[in-house]
Parts: C-alpha cells; sequence; structure tokens
C-alpha cells in the first residue's frame, strides 16, 4: 500500500472530520427526542420553518419552506407530502400562483410542532452546554460558514 498523504495531522485537526463527528451524534441526540413525536429530523425542520414563516405570511409556498431551510426543492417536496399524509399540514392552491401550494400547519401538526421545539431545544441546550461562553461565538461562526457557502 502507498504512503498517504493527509494535510492534517490527525482527525483532531481536521474541521470536517470534526464537523462530521459532531453532526452525527447531534442528530442522534435529535432522533431520540423526535422519534416518540413520529418526526423525522428533516420533517421537525420544514415544521419550524413553516411555524417561523406562517408568523408573517399566510401564503407560504413550498419554495419558501425550501429557501428558509436550505434543503433541495424536491426533497421539501417529498417530505411534506409525508406531512400532509400525518395530517400535520395541509397543502392548497395558491390564490395567485397557479403553480404554487399553500402550506398551512394543520392543529395536529401546531400541536406536535410545539411539542417538538421544547424537545428539541432542550435537547440543544443539553448538547451545546460544554460550549458555555463560547456557544454565541460558536453560533456566529455557523451563521459565518452558512452565508459563504450558500451563495
Amino acid at each position: 500500500m502507498k504512503k498517504l498523504n493527509f494535510n492534517f495531522k490527525s482527525p483532531n485537526d481536521s474541521p470536517g472530520y470534526l464537523l462530521g463527528q459532531v453532526t452525527m451524534l447531534w442528530q442522534r441526540k435529535q432522533k431520540k427526542v423526535l422519534d416518540p413525536l413520529d418526526l423525522t429530523q428533516t420533517q421537525f425542520v420544514l415544521l419550524a420553518a413553516l411555524g417561523w414563516l406562517s408568523k408573517k405570511n399566510k401564503s407560504v409556498t413550498q419554495v419558501d419552506i425550501a429557501n428558509q431551510s436550505n434543503a433541495d426543492r424536491m426533497m421539501v417536496s417529498k417530505v411534506l407530502r409525508t406531512l400532509e399524509e400525518k395530517g400535520f399540514i395541509t397543502r392548497q392552491e395558491h390564490q395567485t400562483d397557479t403553480r404554487a401550494k399553500t402550506i398551512r400547519l394543520a392543529t395536529k401538526g401546531e400541536i406536535v410542532l410545539q411539542k417538538a421545539i421544547i424537545a428539541v431545544e432542550n435537547a440543544d441546550l443539553d448538547f451545546f452546554a460544554t460550549l458555555d461562553n463560547e456557544l454565541l461565538s460558536f453560533n456566529k461562526n455557523m451563521v459565518q460558514l452558512i452565508k459563504k457557502n450558500s451563495q
């Protein structure tokens, strides 16, 4: 076997590797709190995006949700269909755009989303507690990475 060359001396020097490890551990924690609510992490993210957008806009579309969550539009479409089947959302014809559907939280969706928000936020507080005073800086760095790489 040829000698492999890595730019980093160890995995703990690689930001991508570390981000992957943290992401897997965080997703595991999220799954643990979302499973009892019959939600996946992706379903929660899209419901939360709909919840945020609905606070300011009565005509939230699938494209709005995809943009808010930085998600692929086709994946959003499939997940929204699943959420509709579960009775968490409704999809109706858009009043002005015949190509779009207006997405709304159903009563059942509002209830499960509120429970999920509490569970996820508590899980996040627990997961990130070790960062203590560095959490604000950590969040700023993540926002910076998102902005830079979303363009």
